[in-house]
């Protein structure tokens, strides 16, 4: 199964990977035409999880977060506005509850879908799948656990299994908030 034109994908680092406490802590969506969004998100006032071993992992401080981070209101919005139709993620029960907890927290509804990429995809490319990311990690060069370089790995990931094309680079734009 396939869709007909380039989907956007989205990301999200998170202070944990606890599926009770843990909150949203940077996203990112790489949109059809390649453009890159990323936003760091300041903690809510009753979000107080954090694991010094994602620290490690994704690299972001929860000091950056207080200092640089984006208020949620302004995330959501910002998603809401950029975001039309549905969105794609490679880790639904994880994306999915960040994705709820930071709309709730903002007290907006999400005015798009959030969906697996495995929807999009047949058996056969679900079993590339794996393989392919690793193809894409290693020709783009990016740094991973950053969530617009994620969102951009995914996207270019279903490029190559949907098109059966697992080297052709993907010509970037970015647009970093």
């Amino acid at each position: 199964m396939s869709v007909p034109e380039t989907p956007a994908f989205i990301d999200f680092e998170a202070s944990s990977l606890d599926l009770i406490a843990s909150y949203p802590i940077e996203v990112g969506v790489c949109m059809p035409d390649g453009s890159l969004h990323s936003w760091l998100i300041a903690p809510h006032v009753l979000w107080r999880d954090w694991s010094e071993s994602a620290e490690a992992i994704h690299g972001i401080s929860l000091e950056t977060l207080k200092r640089e981070g984006r208020q949620i209101q302004d995330v959501a919005q910002e998603l809401n506005a950029l975001i039309k139709g549905p969105v794609y993620c490679d880790a639904w029960t994880f994306d999915s509850f960040w994705l709820h907890r930071l709309f709730r927290g903002a007290r907006v509804e999400a005015a798009f879908t959030l969906e697996s990429v495995s929807s999009i995809l047949g058996a056969h490319q679900v079993q590339q799948w794996p393989e392919v990311r690793q193809q894409v990690i290693a020709s783009l060069g990016l740094p991973v656990h950053r969530a617009a370089n994620d969102a951009l790995i995914l996207q270019e990931t279903w490029r190559r299994v949907s098109l059966g094309d697992a080297h052709q680079p993907l010509g970037l734009r970015t647009a970093r908030r």
